[in-house]
Formats: structure tokens, C-alpha cells, sequence
């Protein structure tokens, strides 16, 4: 059996800025050994562990769809001494990735249903992760009507412009875009997420809600989306731990019982309110 704390070597392919002020940037990074390449299999909603040699390693939502063949995404906000040193890296270099963990969101949960996704700023990841694969062609009849919400501090903090746009041509997705405040350009809402939620107010009829972003963003939207009739069970919120390890040994994440980085991220609300109030 492999080590499951050694790391597979990637090498960096692409990296995109994603936002005005430089400190969330995308890699593009594909595994170097074929066969480590063509395991890694994951679901929308998992997390790897992301090393710098030298600096340490630290857990990233994948934000590529499974359905990408040969590379995965990591989009990297500069907080910390392995994230800077990442946001150092220049295209060809390599790093360290292990996995993938956690859960992911429930795909056959999903399947059958219309989903509402709830976003907010740089924890747009994984949700653009669920986004992809749920438009991907060969994935799109088997879910029902899409409602993406968005929002961010302001234009330029929205990540993923390329998305965006591609998104908002679409006839099969209903995407709503905000900021708290806009600028000169800014012709879109302005407004706080939970504010757009309540006035787009999608139908909660055989749907589910999936939820990332800042703590206070989600406190606010999930009153909003029980008001709109979505039960607790039926809506998913990825939590953001201190996630250590990874594999559910270094007991840095867990609540109550559960391990974040095994029983989740994701959980739903009815779980949530079962666990200690740690998140």
C-alpha cells in the first residue's frame, strides 16, 4: 500500500488571475505519472491537498469538472505561507498533490431535481466545480432547471469572467450575477446574496440548494431559502475546516463526531443541526 501522505508530482500547466487586485489566481496542473493521472478520480465538491515543497501543503476544493480529461484546477487565494509560495510559482513548475477527499456534492441526490447554487466570492470553487459538470453535454439532461447566484464585493472580484460569460449566453441556465457595490461599468444587481436570493427567489419544487461562501453570507441565505421552501435536508452547505491531513487522523477538523475532511465538506442543513455549533 502507498504512503497516503506522500504527494503525487504535477506540474504546472497554465495560471490565470482572477481577480482585480492579484491575490486569487487558477492553476491548471496535470499529474505527472500516467497511471497516478488517470485514479484520480473525483467528484464536484472534493478537496486535494496542495504542497510547495519547502513551504508545507494545504487543502484546495478542486475547481475543474470531472468531466475534464488529464487536468485538474486549483484556483489558490494568497492568505498564508504555502499560498504565497504557490502564487510565486511560474508555469512549469511543480508542486504536490494528494487525493482526492472529503464527499463532494451528492450527484445522485441531484440527478432529477432543479438545483439552486448560492454563492459568494473566492468559495465560488467547488461550486463552479458542480456548475460544469452539471452543463457538461453529456450530463445536462439529467438535471432539471439550473439557478446560479453570485455575488462578490465588487466586478473585479468576481472569479471565473470566462464562465461567466459563457454561462450567460446559455438558454438552459438562469444566472444571476451581484456585487455589493458596482462600478462605472457595473450594470448588473447590486446588492449582498442573500438580498438577490430573496428577490430571484427560485422555486424550491423537486430542487435542492448548494451553499458556499463566507460564514455570513450562508447565515443570512439560509433563512431565505427555508422561507422560499426548501427543507433542511434539502439544502448543502460545504464547510471550510481546519483541515490538516486529510485522511481523518490529525483530528484538526473535526466536530463532534464527524470529520469535515471525510464526513465532508458537505453536508446538509439537517446534519448541521445535529453537530456541535464549531462551524
Amino acid at each position: 500500500m502507498s504512503n497516503p501522505y506522500i504527494p503525487e508530482i504535477a506540474v504546472i500547466r497554465r495560471i490565470t488571475r482572477e481577480n482585480a487586485v492579484n491575490d486569487i489566481k487558477t492553476f491548471e496542473v496535470v499529474i505527472e505519472d500516467e497511471e497516478a493521472r488517470d485514479n484520480f478520480r473525483y467528484r464536484p465538491g472534493q478537496f486535494s491537498m496542495i504542497s510547495y515543497f519547502g513551504a508545507g501543503e494545504c487543502p484546495i476544493g478542486i475547481a475543474s469538472s470531472p468531466m475534464d480529461e488529464g487536468y485538474l484546477e486549483f484556483t489558490v487565494k494568497r492568505v498564508g505561507e504555502v499560498t504565497t509560495a504557490l502564487h510565486d510559482c511560474v508555469e512549469g513548475q511543480r508542486i504536490g498533490v494528494r487525493g482526492p477527499y472529503g464527499n463532494g456534492w451528492p450527484m445522485e441526490d441531484l440527478e432529477g431535481r432543479n438545483v439552486v447554487i448560492v454563492g459568494g466570492g473566492f468559495a465560488f470553487t467547488t461550486l463552479r466545480s458542480l456548475t460544469m459538470y452539471m452543463l457538461h453535454e453529456e450530463n445536462r439532461d439529467r438535471f432539471g432547471d439550473i439557478t446560479v447566484i453570485y455575488g462578490a464585493r465588487n466586478p473585479g472580484e468576481l472569479s471565473y469572467k470566462y464562465d461567466l460569460e459563457a454561462w450567460s449566453r446559455r438558454s438552459d441556465l438562469n444566472l444571476v450575477l451581484t456585487v455589493d457595490r458596482g462600478d462605472e461599468a457595473w450594470k448588473g444587481n447590486e446588492g449582498y446574496v442573500p438580498t438577490i436570493l430573496k428577490e430571484a427567489a427560485p422555486s424550491s419544487d423537486n430542487a435542492m440548494a448548494a451553499i458556499c461562501g463566507p460564514p455570513v453570507m450562508i447565515r443570512f441565505s439560509i433563512p431565505v431559502l427555508r422561507e422560499l421552501g426548501f427543507p433542511d435536508e434539502r439544502i448543502l452547505l460545504s464547510l471550510e475546516m481546519r483541515m490538516k491531513c486529510g485522511i481523518g487522523k490529525c483530528g484538526r477538523c473535526n466536530v463532534g463526531s464527524k470529520f469535515v475532511c471525510q464526513d465532508g465538506p458537505v453536508f446538509t442543513q439537517k446534519e448541521l443541526l445535529t453537530m456541535p455549533k464549531e462551524y
